[in-house]
Formats: C-alpha cells, sequence, structure tokens
C-alpha cells in the first residue's frame, strides 16, 4: 500500500541523510499518500454516481 516512510532514515542504520534528501523522501511518501487517495475518491465518486443514476431510473420506471 504505502511506503514506509522512514526507510533510509539514520535512527535505523546505514549513512546519515541531508535534509534535503530526508525532505524529498518526505515529498515522495506524501504524494504517493496523495495519489492513493485519490484513486480511492474516484472510486468513490463513481459509485456514488452509479447508485444515483439507478436511484433515477427506479424514480422514472415508477412513475
Amino acid at each position: 500500500m504505502f511506503p514506509f516512510p522512514f526507510w533510509n532514515n539514520p535512527c535505523y542504520g546505514g549513512e546519515p541523510m541531508s535534509r534535503k534528501a530526508r525532505l524529498q523522501n518526505k515529498l515522495r511518501f506524501l504524494k504517493t499518500i496523495r495519489d492513493d487517495l485519490e484513486t480511492r475518491l474516484a472510486g468513490l465518486n463513481a459509485a456514488i454516481s452509479n447508485v444515483e443514476q439507478q436511484l433515477a431510473q427506479d424514480d422514472v420506471a415508477q412513475v
């Protein structure tokens, strides 16, 4: 799902990271979260639209 945001963090071993590198990793992580949420939101919007269309069709059929 989401990449682990703390990889390459000096607390977990490895070489120390510069502030710029940490911020770039943070930005990449946040953009990944945003992209995932946008995908989920698009799916929800499609499902809502589909149910609204079905309700409208039922209303027309009952009249």
